[in-house]
């Protein structure tokens, strides 16, 4: 005998889907690209070029093989996405490592270009954590598509109470776009709960890289104003 759960339809991020759309991220990954080229050059690892030419050429290379939906599960597609991840990470956290030693050195800068230069590196922040939370949650956007993994590392309110969502509602990269904007200002998890310790503790790590831009940015410019 069928019981009332056993014939409430299956969500659609338990079930196979026909994957979300590629050009949510690679449209952040081109503005993570244009934000590395608007950094002063006393803090841009190597030359101003060189990261976000490799950077735009594996987003070239991912975007060719698998334009469209992403369905798919191919090694050489995971390792694309997480090359271009890894170099855009290493970038902004070799940034990070030069602003605050340009902070700490007390080098000259208008408080100006010192806090454009700070935003920018915030906002890369957002998206490189926004990138790492989707490619690992569940095993990446295909794998999730595929419905194979029934526990979640993020526990979104729509997975808690499906009755508020619409019935084919699953996490795409908007909606880790918009953890990563808030653990970032909030310093904290707000409406999505991290459940793996992975996810606790790189939540821990872009909420002190944050913290850390933030207080050093800021307090610099404050001083220079003054």
């Amino acid at each position: 005998m069928q019981t009332q759960d056993s014939l409430e339809p299956m969500p659609a991020w338990r079930r196979r889907t026909r994957g979300e759309h590629r050009w949510p991220t690679a449209l952040a990954i081109a503005v993570a690209i244009a934000l590395q080229l608007l950094l002063p050059a006393s803090i841009v690892p190597v030359t101003r070029w060189l990261m976000p030419a490799v950077e735009s050429a594996l987003l070239l290379v991912l975007f060719l093989a698998d334009p469209f939906r992403i369905d798919r599960e191919s090694s050489l597609l995971r390792m694309l996405g997480l090359g271009i991840l890894g170099v855009i990470g290493l970038s902004n956290g070799w940034s990070v490592v030069l602003l605050v030693q340009h902070i700490l050195t007390g080098r000259t800068i208008t408080p100006g270009r010192l806090l454009a230069a700070g935003a920018a590196i915030w906002l890369t922040n957002i998206i490189v954590f926004a990138l790492a939370y989707w490619e690992f949650d569940r095993g990446g956007p295909a794998v999730r598509a595929s419905g194979r993994r029934a526990v979640p590392d993020f526990l979104f309110a729509q997975m808690q109470s499906p009755e508020l969502a619409e019935p084919d509602w699953e996490p795409e990269f908007a909606d880790y776009l918009y953890l990563s904007f808030t653990n970032a200002t909030a310093f904290s998890p707000t409406d999505v709960l991290p459940l793996s310790r992975w996810a606790k503790m790189i939540m821990m790590v872009q909420s002190a890289v944050a913290l850390m831009v933030v207080v050093l940015v800021v307090a610099r410019a404050v001083n220079v104003l003054h």
